[in-house]
């Protein structure tokens, strides 16, 4: 797509912000963005009303003051985790690996390189999801990650030049049933974000216990090439620096494609949830996760 002049004075504001407020080093720029982000919640009051009804939901046994906390919490991390990801572009491999102080469960990566099938990353709206693709890039594991394309065509070269420089091959959703295959084959790791459905393959699945659109690509991909499937969280610590979590799903293997796929997509679901009651105040709590429902969803349980 051509870009205008809406597209280049966005392009222009990025790099502005990639000049100033990269010399300031990332996890200074991360402190900033948190500042930034908390004005979506007050007093600009950003989807406010979405997250408070979200929250409200999900959270029914804490009060409003912990729930307007978490609230406050997740438009901060979201700000933060914005400028971590804008100012990757200035970070190399070694970097990287020092904003993280550990990985949990790297055995399953370990086990799962050695069956030589490839692997199939899945993650959600959870930590810094950008941050955890590059880490894993930079100690080794050679990553393929699924992009949806932005509509800002000079925005996107930038992010996807930031992402490839790192290591990381960039598949774009149009082109993924062709290339992820292959891919996979050659031992790549898949990266794919699973708690957005837009206008992909998607069943519905208990999030929160809400029926909630999902992706089902994570599960056929590592049903039809029997890979394994991994969860991964780049959780922020207390101390500003992350810890990678890595789960292994469950993928079972009945015979019956289509009630498999739903059986794996409702486990990694599931493994998604645990890791949000875990650190609700970095889960993307502005999207509207459960818009898309089925037509006889009980009226309790619809979009909150």
């Amino acid at each position: 797509m051509k870009a205008n002049a809406r597209h280049w004075f966005e392009y222009a504001l990025l790099r502005c912000v990639v000049a100033v407020l990269g010399p300031l080093g990332i996890r200074r720029a991360s402190a900033i963005g948190a500042r930034i982000g908390a004005l979506g919640y007050w007093p600009f009051g950003i989807r406010r009303d979405v997250v408070t009804r979200h929250l409200a939901a999900c959270f029914a046994e804490r009060s409003d003051a912990e729930r307007a906390v978490l609230a406050r919490e997740s438009y901060e991390h979201l700000g933060r985790t914005a400028l971590e990801s804008t100012l990757m572009s200035r970070l190399g491999p070694e970097s990287l690996r020092d904003l993280f102080e550990g990985v949990d469960g790297w055995d399953v990566i370990e086990r799962g390189r050695a069956r030589g099938k490839g692997l199939v990353l899945v993650a959600g709206h959870l930590g810094n999801w950008e941050l955890s693709g590059a880490y894993l890039s930079a100690i080794g594991v050679p990553l393929a990650a699924v992009a949806k394309r932005q509509e800002n065509p000079l925005v996107d070269a930038f992010v996807n030049r930031t992402r490839r420089r790192l290591g990381i091959e960039v598949v774009y959703d149009e082109e993924s049933v062709r290339k992820l295959p292959r891919l996979l084959r050659d031992g790549y790791a898949l990266g794919l974000i699973a708690d957005q459905s837009g206008l992909a393959a998607a069943t519905h699945v208990p999030f929160f216990g809400r029926p909630a659109r999902t992706p089902r690509g994570p599960a056929v991909f590592a049903l039809r090439f029997d890979a394994p499937l991994i969860f991964v969280c780049a959780a922020r610590q207390p101390s500003g620096r992350f810890v990678l979590h890595l789960e292994e799903v469950e993928v079972t293997h009945s015979g019956n494609l289509d009630a498999d796929v739903e059986v794996t997509t409702t486990r990694f679901t599931a493994m998604l949830e645990k890791w949000v009651r875990r650190y609700p105040g970095q889960y993307l709590w502005a999207h509207r996760r459960w818009k898309r429902q089925p037509e006889d969803t009980p009226p309790e349980l619809r979009e909150p």
